[in-house]
């Protein structure tokens, strides 16, 4: 009798352990942390972080706003003088792209697939497009068919790609971008940090960046058709309303990085660089005091590039003026492209026979554009006539040109880029440096040498040796 009620009673304990695992696993789930992730909740810090990178003091600043005789340093300058952080290269440029932007990138565009939410494939696609545009334009060769394999695949060491083969792929991602953006998804209003959820700003950003990028190798190869059909058929920038800009916020961590690193970290290393100083006054430009403010004499100016011993303490803190204090606010715009950029590349365009249209127009249309952006519009009609500025074809190209450096200042990496395109103006390199000309690339991360050697040895053999010194394909 004993037993038999041990026994009911350890019946009735397993019964009631058995009831109450019905459900329980609806119950074990943490609403914190979801099995599937909408895309949207990705696009935010995919945004953020590309942005980020790109308006890095040391990344924008030191090895792009410098190299473009935008910025100079007044101390802690080898960057300047063509020595890079080896570890900015690896840790920030080609892993911060790579994991963070494209790889996230295209996480967004697997979960956008799987619920059939077309326009965030779309942007999606833009992003990886952006980032992989970065990569290449910075190193040349790099991995791209094979980057995204991964654990998946079992291919951690990636081969490297051409760059006529990447840029023949950012341009189709663009093409399909264009294609899914058609308003039928849904883009998180929220989670959108550039365009509040309206896909047509995403479409023009796609097809903005597209004209970018066939222009970038119209050197190499026709593009013609191609910006033509752009012209006449997709929605590109109209303003500088829907041009492509991340508006930070104002308090750190999430204010411009500019800002965080100059005001907020109090480092007045980065100033105003003589030649685009000397620039703007030639032209008596009304962007010089908003790209620079008065020195300690209430003068402007700027500092040659380089030297490791200032002569006679001649630069210093106190005498070169600082960058312009609208480039130092704390929501100072980070841009993926500008309205304005646009309409010079499309005056270029014009004015080389690639597209139809009155190059003049582009012309003045992507100077009052950057005028009006620094908040000096006011004087467009004096400026744009005035004797060095007015457009003519005759000297068309390299009117153009130097309106494009001027109106691309504070965007480092694009800034030098243009200018390894075409090579105007007429920079001098930096004094006391360590190479003898501007860099026309950032070599590879060290670890690629050792971790993807095979691939890596390929690359170089194909592209020519692993040297700051060492042109892209899209270079004359």
């Amino acid at each position: 009798m004993k037993y038999s009620k041990i026994y009911l009673i350890l019946l009735m304990v397993v019964l009631g352990f058995g009831s109450c695992d019905k459900g329980f696993e609806d119950l074990n789930v943490n609403p914190n942390f979801p099995a599937e992730v909408p895309p949207e909740l990705v696009l935010t810090n995919t945004i953020r972080i590309a942005q980020n990178i790109m308006n890095s003091t040391f990344v924008g600043g030191d090895m792009g706003a410098c190299w473009a005789q935008h910025f100079a340093k007044v101390q802690y300058n080898a960057e300047a003088r063509y020595s890079p952080r080896v570890s900015v290269i690896e840790g920030t440029v080609w892993q911060g792209f790579y994991a963070s932007v494209i790889l996230d990138a295209k996480k967004m565009e697997e979960l956008a697939a799987a619920s059939g939410n077309t326009d965030m494939q779309g942007v999606a696609l833009v992003l990886q497009a952006y980032g992989f545009s970065v990569l290449t334009d910075v190193f040349g060769a790099i991995p791209f068919t094979e980057a995204l394999l991964g654990e998946a695949d079992n291919n951690f060491t990636p081969a490297y790609d051409s760059q006529d083969v990447v840029y023949n792929g950012i341009i189709e991602m663009l093409d399909r971008a264009n294609t899914l953006l058609d308003g039928t998804g849904d883009i998180g209003a929220s989670s959108d940090i550039l365009y509040g959820g309206d896909y047509t700003g995403w479409k023009r950003m796609a097809n903005s960046l597209k004209f970018r990028a066939l222009m970038r190798i119209s050197g190499k190869t026709d593009v013609t058709a191609q910006l033509q059909d752009i012209v006449n058929n997709r929605m590109v920038f109209t303003s500088n309303a829907n041009e492509a800009k991340l508006i930070y916020l104002e308090n750190d961590p999430d204010a411009n990085p500019l800002y965080e690193n100059v005001v907020f970290g109090n480092r007045g290393e980065w100033k105003i660089n003589e030649a685009i100083v000397e620039m703007l006054k030639t032209l008596n430009d009304p962007r010089l005091p908003v790209y620079a403010q008065p020195n300690s004499l209430g003068e402007y100016r700027g500092k040659p590039s380089g030297y490791i011993d200032v002569p006679n303490n001649d630069w210093n803190v106190n005498n070169v003026s600082s960058i312009g204090l609208l480039y130092l606010e704390p929501t100072a715009p980070g841009y993926f492209m500008s309205y304005a950029e646009l309409q010079l590349l499309m005056a270029e365009a014009a004015h080389r026979g690639l597209i139809a249209g009155d190059a003049a127009s582009y012309y003045n249309e992507g100077v009052r554009a950057s005028l009006e952006a620094n908040g000096v519009d006011g004087g467009f009609s004096g400026y744009i006539n005035s004797p060095d500025v007015v457009y003519n074809a005759t000297d068309g190209l390299r009117l153009i040109s130097e309106q494009k450096w001027i109106a691309l200042f504070a965007q480092g990496i694009e800034a030098w880029s243009e200018w390894r395109r075409t090579k105007i103006p007429t920079l001098v390199p930096a004094f006391e440096a360590a190479l003898s000309e501007i860099p026309s690339r950032y070599t590879y991360p060290n670890e690629e040498e050792t971790l993807n050697g095979s691939n890596y040895q390929a690359a170089v053999s194909a592209q020519g040796a692993d040297a700051l010194t060492t042109k892209v394909w899209w270079m004359d």
